[in-house]
């Protein structure tokens, strides 16, 4: 009984449901043409924006007929609305639940408006209904699965509008669908299995729907009448099913923009309808498949940013129907046919840049004569750019920048009269800039950066170019003066002629250039600023570049009449004289100023306060004076303000403290201020950097320094600070450089000081410091340079954690410390039992008379040798000792030029040797490298070296002055290099190289090489190329140094046999495991160096386990696309515009790296190819590190 009555209850709920569900509830509605007319009337009054102007006010009303009304189709037997179709006349509304009535609607279309909201569910009574079309609009919510019991629909089109959800598996019930588009919703999920069975469909259009999954392996199988399936970008992933080619009806195929990988199936190419083809932006691998070139049909061929390899097929070139194809950025490799265009005459767009495709450019190109856009940009193609490129007269877009393009510009380039883009920059292109080019009428953008074109601009450039838009020729070889002419180019935004050797002034004219938006004219010989009236007239000047220029002139006062749009002036190093104009704050968009390395005197004027939007401040190195004004305190943006290296006095502004939030970098270090330094300083709480180096400021430090929590570098060295370091300084756990050195700090060093965890670098040097050195600093794991010498320490120096890493001259002059022996110290004093004062007397007294009986025997043995020998020896050597030809250098003159070698002039010190630095009379600064004799290898070291060095001169080898020879005595004076070695500059915290000087330090050392290896009739093989010995002289020209286990190599050897291995970690794989010496060693060691170098990470880095190494690491990197993980960070910001330029040029380096560190010594490359390389790498990274070309910007 109980189960009848559950039976029931479940009938009734369903009964219950089915009659009132809107497909039941339908038959019960009387429906008619005046029930239409209401429907449509309800239409109109949902619509919002129904004014006199909306063609549905006079149209639609109860006095006219409804068949008549626009939009309105009726059918001929019932006068029923059959179709309601208004789409693209901007209405703005809901839908209606009355709409629902309209029983005989065949039709509605709505596409192109702005409805909005849901679709009600009555549309569901619709069972006529054969086309929906609700696309571009705003309607919302999920898709509603009653669409599926519409029977009679062959078009549902819901795309570009806002609907979210899954796509419901109902809609697998419209078995006479043939048009399916979801495209430009919000979709999740999967695609239902269901929706694979219509088999009627032949178009499917889900693109930009974020649905994901892997497509059945029989799609084509379920939808045989296929023609168009848009699938791009979601997240599908998997393999493109291997039976896609039984679709042979489908013509467009679209799958960009996903996760898709493994091989393109060969089936495709049984797709003979195929017209595009949109494979672009996947992981698709290994080669492209010949039978692509099958299709004869296809109009498009997109399969850019996948991961192929190999060539591209010759097939695919013989496709004469394509219209355009991309196959850029896709991994593919290898020379293009030299009849490239030979069966392509419809070929409007040709992509193949970012690639490794290599060798000359087909000159058959001009057979491609429909060609508009060609693109072989970043690439390795060299040689010279074809002349019968001249013959693509449709051509309106040339892009062949970043490669090896050789020669000059062809003057036949002057024919493409519909050329808008001309980009050749990062070329080795030579000669003269062709007078043909700049009489392109229709040229918008002529990019010829980092090139090496000489020469004057033509006169008359800009005469003929009224539409340019952008011309930059920066980093080549041009001179002369700017041409007048240059602003006939009127509708000029960017132009960039830095780096060049232009001379004279700048023509006043250039102020015509009225919507000139950044000017940039640094870097050459330019002379004066009185120009700068003349820019009053370019009022949407936003960039204004004149740094690096001779300019030696005064900042006129016109300079305030410049755009107030300006938000960059740079103006360094150009021997600016006199004051800083007061009229400058009229710039009130300025968001950077840099007036540094200039002449500028004068005071800082108070008006500096009303530029509220600058955020960067740089007057460093110039002699400006007086005091620090109060406005600088109103600039509420402001992140940097650099100082350095003037003549300012006065206190640091109490203010400083109202800059809390903006400001991130002070520098006011090498100036004249006083007094102590302010509270307001300590509520700087998100400043990174703060040097106050080099004043005479005074007073005691604050226990409020604790506050300065985010700083990372804190300087306040060479002051006159007293009093005790406050134990607040703990609380700064991410300072990385502390120095308080030269100052007059006493009392002990805070035990705190061990919870600064982030600390590399500490410098307490030069005070009067007493107590212990605290247990506590041994916690410091990232500390790398400590310096505590010159104080009043006492007690046992610290072992383990970094000071296993550090030397005595970290503890230097400090007489009351005691520790390992290393440190150069005493030993400490263990506690021993107390010994009786008269036992004391006995064991001195035996101690005394037993040294007196040693050193008797020792003097008769050494006079009887002397006296059987006939021969003098001397325990310290004499001037006679050295030898005398000239040239030669006493021991004395030495031991008086390095102060009798003292600990204070120790430079370094290695496994032969100490090198000291010393001062001769007539050489001023030198190196003194003092073998250590007592070394069983010193003896050959010194041999070697001298033999090595005497016949070497290049600008790049560090140069031997003289030497010092005898018996107990060798010594070499070399060229003093007073920046130290590379080493030093890659792993100390108060040392930094951009990446512009890594690239030079790393040039230098290959052009040493090229010229140890190839430039000697006897190669000469250095055997122990690392960081420490490469030398940085006071240009920062690196040098190689220290030859004391080289090797020269005879005419007929290519390698030789050494005992004697090289540092751990730089050693080539045949040198450690069979001693075998070579050029090939050199090569290898210097791929390491560069890795290191722009990675600054060391070869034996803890990081590195044994199953992996700094080679592996980096390779692993590049393989996969991920080199910003390896390079330095301080190199890369991802805030810089040029982020991705930079970032392939630092690949191409360790791309060179790795290609010099290749396991078989034959396949390492050699240094004059390397030293070719770098020189390309350093002009493509000049190109993208000055504003010149932004990659991003769509001008390009």
């Amino acid at each position: 009984m109980e189960l009848i009555t559950q039976t029931a209850s479940i009938l009734f709920i369903l009964l219950n449901s089915l009659l009132t569900s809107p497909l039941i509830t339908s038959k019960a509605i009387t429906t008619n043409i005046t029930t239409d007319t209401s429907s449509l009337l309800s239409l109109k009054a949902q619509i919002t924006n129904m004014g006199p102007n909306n063609p549905l006010a006079a149209s639609w009303t109860r006095d006219s007929n409804v068949c008549q009304w626009i939009g309105v189709s009726c059918g001929p037997r019932h006068i029923r609305v059959t179709a309601l179709n208004l789409p693209r006349i901007g209405l703005n509304g809901t839908i209606p639940r009355l709409i629902g009535n309209l029983s005989f609607l065949e039709s509605l279309n709505l596409r192109a408006n702005s409805f909005r909201g849901t679709l009600p569910a009555e549309l569901a009574h619709l069972r006529r209904l054969r086309l929906l079309d609700l696309s571009s609009n705003g309607f919302t919510g999920k898709i509603p699965d009653w669409l599926g019991f519409l029977p009679e629909l062959e078009t549902l089109d819901l795309s570009s509008n806002f609907f979210t959800g899954k796509l419901p598996m109902e809609l697998g019930r419209l078995g006479r669908l043939r048009i399916l588009s979801l495209e430009n919703n919000r979709l999740t999920g999967f695609i239902p299995p269901e929706i694979f069975d219509l088999t009627g469909v032949e178009t499917l259009a889900l693109t930009n729907t974020s649905l994901s999954g892997e497509l059945p392996e029989d799609l084509c199988r379920r939808l045989p009448n296929l023609t168009e399936l848009y699938l791009s970008w979601n997240g599908f992933y998997g393999r493109v099913p291997e039976g896609l080619g039984e679709c042979r009806q489908l013509r467009v195929l679209s799958l960009s923009n996903n996760g898709f990988s493994g091989p393109v199936p060969r089936g495709i190419g049984n797709v003979s309808a195929m017209e595009m083809l949109y494979l672009g932006a996947n992981n698709f691998t290994g080669v492209i498949p010949g039978e692509i070139g099958n299709l004869g049909n296809l109009l498009l061929l997109s399969m850019e940013r996948n991961f192929f390899s190999g060539p591209i097929p010759n097939s695919i070139f013989n496709i004469s129907s394509l219209v355009s194809m991309d196959l850029s950025h896709c991994g593919v490799s290898g020379r293009l046919p030299s009849d490239l265009c030979a069966n392509l005459p419809n070929l409007v767009e040709l992509d193949l840049y970012y690639n490794d495709l290599y060798g000359p450019i087909p000159s058959s190109l001009d057979k491609c004569s429909k060609l508009e856009a060609l693109s072989l940009r970043d690439s390795n193609f060299s040689g010279p750019i074809p002349r019968e490129i001249g013959n693509l007269t449709q051509l309106k877009t040339l892009r062949l920048f970043h490669n090896r393009l050789t020669g000059e510009i062809p003057k036949e380039l002057g024919k493409l009269q519909q050329l808008e883009q001309l980009h050749l920059a990062v070329n080795l292109l030579t000669g003269a800039i062709p007078e043909e080019i700049v009489n392109i009428s229709t040229l918008t953008l002529l990019a010829l950066t980092a090139n090496r074109l000489s020469g004057s601009l033509p006169m008359r450039i800009g005469a003929q170019l009224p539409n340019l838009d952008l011309i930059s020729l920066e980093t080549n070889l041009l001179s002369g003066a700017i041409p007048e002419f240059i602003s006939n180019a009127s509708k000029l935004s960017y132009v960039n002629l830095g780096n060049n050797y232009f001379s004279g002034e700048v023509p006043n004219s250039i102020g015509n250039l009225r919507l000139i938006e950044h000017l940039l004219l640094h870097g050459n010989n330019l002379k004066g600023l009185s120009f700068i009236t003349s820019l009053a007239n370019c009022v949407n000047l936003k960039e204004f570049w004149v740094h690096n220029n001779p300019l030696n002139d005064f900042i006129p006062p016109s300079v305030g009449n410049l755009s107030s749009v300006l938000e960059i002036m740079l103006a360094s190093n150009g021997t600016i004289k006199g004051g800083i104009p007061s009229e400058i704050t009229n710039l009130s968009s300025l968001v950077r100023l840099d007036l540094s390395d200039n002449d500028v005197t004068g005071f800082l004027p108070f008006e500096l306060g009303g530029l509220r939007m600058l955020q960067g401040l740089s007057l460093a190195r110039n002699r400006i004076s007086g005091i620090i004004p109060l406005s600088i305190c109103n600039l509420n943006n402001l992140a940097a303000f650099h100082l350095s290296s003037n003549q300012v006095s006065g206190s640091v502004p109490e203010c400083i403290g109202n800059n809390s939030v903006s400001l991130r970098q002070l520098y006011l270090d090498s100036n004249r201020l006083s007094f102590g330094l302010p509270s307001g300083l300590w509520r700087l709480d998100n400043i990174l950097e703060l040097n106050l180096s080099s004043n005479l400021l005074n007073g005691s430090l604050s226990p409020e320094i604790g506050n300065l929590k985010a700083a990372a570098l804190v300087d306040f060295s060479y002051n006159r600070f007293s009093g005790n370091i406050p134990n607040a300084i703990g609380d700064l756990k991410n300072l990385i450089n502390f120095s308080l050195a030269h100052n007059s700090l006493t009392g002990s060093i805070p035990e705190s000081t061990g919870n600064m965890l982030s600390l590399e670098m500490l410098d307490f040097s030069h005070n009067n410091l007493t107590g212990s050195i605290p247990s506590s600093l041994a916690a410091l794991i990232y500390l790398k340079s400590l310096n505590l010498s010159y104080n009043s320490l006492s007690g046992e120096i610290p072992s383990g954690g970094p000071f296993e890493n550090f030397t005595s001259r970290s503890f230097m002059s400090n007489e009351a410390l005691c520790g390992a022996p290393r440190f150069q110290v005493p030993p400490c004093q263990e506690k021993s039992s107390h010994i009786p004062k008269d036992r004391k007397k006995v064991i001195l007294a035996v101690t005394i008379a037993l040294s007196i009986s040693f050193a008797l025997i020792i003097i008769t043995l050494v006079f009887f040798i002397v006296k059987r020998h006939g021969k003098k020896v001397n325990k310290v050597p004499t001037a006679e000792d050295s030898f005398t030809t000239p040239g030669r250098i006493s021991y004395f003159e030495l031991k008086r030029a390095t102060g009798n070698f003292d600990k204070k002039n120790l430079l370094g010190q290695g496994s032969f040797g100490r090198v000291y630095k010393g001062v001769l009379e007539n050489e001023g600064s030198v190196a003194v490298k003092v073998f250590d004799l007592e070394h069983e290898g010193s003896f050959k070291s010194f041999d070697v070296e001298c033999e090595v060095l005497r016949s070497l001169r290049h600008r790049n080898l560090t140069k031997v002055i003289t030497s010092c020879s005898n018996l107990d005595f060798k010594a070499l004076v070399l060229e003093y290099m007073p920046n130290g070695s590379l080493d030093r500059w890659l792993h100390s915290d108060d040392c930094f190289l951009d990446t512009m000087q890594r690239l030079n330090s790393m040039l230098d050392v290959a052009r040493a090489l090229e010229y140890l290896h190839c430039g000697l009739q006897t190669a000469v093989v250095h055997c122990d190329l690392k960081p420490s010995n490469v030398l940085l002289d006071v240009n920062m020209v690196s040098h190689v140094s220290d030859f004391g286990i080289s090797k020269m190599m005879g005419e007929e050897q290519s390698f030789s046999h050494t005992k004697t291995l090289a540092t751990y970690g730089y050693i080539a794989p045949e040198y450690g495991l069979e001693g075998l010496v070579s050029t090939k060693c050199d090569v290898y060691s210097y791929g390491i160096m560069v890795m290191e170098t722009f990675s600054a990470v060391r070869p034996w880095d803890e990081m590195f386990d044994g199953k992996s190494s700094l080679r592996s690491w980096v390779s692993d990197s590049v393989r996969d696309g991920i080199i910003d993980r390896v390079v330095d960070k301080e190199l890369l910001s991802s805030e810089d515009k040029f982020y991705d330029d930079k970032l392939r040029c630092l690949c191409s380096v360790m791309e060179l790296a790795l290609s010099c560190c290749a396991d078989n010594p034959e396949d390492r490359i050699v240094m004059t190819d390397a030293v070719g390389e770098l020189e390309k790498i350093k002009l493509q990274f000049l190109a993208c590190s000055s504003t010149t070309l932004p990659a991003q910007d769509p001008k390009l």
